[in-house]
């Protein structure tokens, strides 16, 4: 219990930091030159659930590093719509993608697949035992 509460606190605290560059890095698009990037509190459980994914990590060691990836991103579509769509309900939801192209209900963006694919591929790096 002790290891999986290391692991979310691991998986919180990178999913922050992946989101405050990114969101600092898309203000460059913006000529904010300020890149001033932010995060929500609900956010660091969000991230911090990452840590879930470690007996997918388990199943699929033995595959391309792009397959595990693929199916890691496809676990966090899954738990940011699901997430997504319940904060959506209390009105308390810190992302709405319904002006981009590629959504679904607002809450996934189908064109970040390479951003969680990366994201997963780092959560995984971080929970797994290494020997």
């Amino acid at each position: 219990m002790q290891k999986l509460f290391k692991d979310f606190i691991k998986c919180g605290i990178l999913g922050w930091c992946l989101e405050i560059t990114f969101t600092a890095l898309h203000s460059l698009q913006q000529r904010k030159m300020s890149l001033q990037g932010t995060t929500s509190l609900w956010m660091f459980p969000i991230y911090g659930a990452g840590c879930l994914l470690k007996p997918v990590c388990s199943l699929v060691k033995g595959c391309h590093w792009l397959v595990r990836g693929c199916i890691y991103a496809l676990c966090i579509f899954t738990a940011e719509y699901a997430s997504g769509f319940f904060l959506q309900k209390k009105e308390l939801c810190p992302w709405n993608y319904g002006k981009a192209r590629w959504n679904i209900g607002r809450v996934i963006r189908l064109d970040y697949a390479p951003c969680w694919i990366i994201t997963g591929l780092l959560m995984e790096h971080a929970i797994t035992d290494r020997k």
